[in-house]
């Protein structure tokens, strides 16, 4: 069995890419819309250097917040998370429930599906909660993978990591269905056999 979609219509944009202090003027998060049918998905909406970025980039796809169905968070790290409160309508997706207003779904992102084209695993490693967002599109499977990879030089040896050995086998795992991987702090990229495992 694979993890990848089964479908393949889902499409996205890069809404802003993320850099850290070696690459930028300081941190900003990779923050992606992705979309397919009446689901319209904003992932990590996490540090930028100004909420315009964000909002401006939506604009420029015809979108408002309150058109945002739902927010992934891929963990619970400040520079990932940030201006979640920019989409106040949209559910809020982590690694183990759904949030809206004052509801609580709880609920494991194993294996979620929005639908056929567009679901979430459990890929922890750079902290315990991670997940990454799958998605099917007719470029190939696109995974947002938080910060699994920041960029994609990696870094091979994350200094946060929970543990080095579940980080690889996360890694691992997206590698095994990705055409396309989105960091947390990078732009996507084609993983190779050089992506840091």
């Amino acid at each position: 069995m694979t993890d990848a979609p089964s479908g393949r219509s889902a499409a996205f944009h890069i809404l802003a890419t993320g850099y850290t202090t070696s690459t930028g003027p300081g941190v900003a998060a990779t923050v992606s819309y992705v979309t397919e049918g009446d689901h319209r998905i904003v992932v990590d909406p996490g540090m930028v250097a100004s909420q315009s970025v964000i909002l401006d980039a939506l604009a420029d796809l015809g979108l408002k917040t309150d058109d945002i169905t739902d927010v992934v968070l891929s963990h619970h790290h400040p520079d990932n998370i940030l201006n979640v409160g920019l989409f106040g309508q949209a559910r809020i997706h982590d690694h183990k429930a759904i949030y809206r207003g004052h509801d609580w779904t709880s609920r494991d992102a194993e294996g979620y599906e929005f639908s056929p084209s567009i679901r979430l695993i459990a890929t922890p490693g750079h902290s315990a909660e991670d997940i990454t967002l799958l998605a099917g599109t007719p470029e190939g499977i696109v995974a947002f993978a938080g910060d699994l990879w920041w960029r994609a030089d990696g870094p091979a040896d994350d200094p946060v990591t929970i543990d080095r050995q579940v980080l690889r086998a996360s890694r691992e795992r997206v590698l095994a269905v990705a055409d396309i991987i989105v960091p947390g702090h990078g732009a996507p990229f084609t993983p190779t056999a050089a992506t840091p495992r």
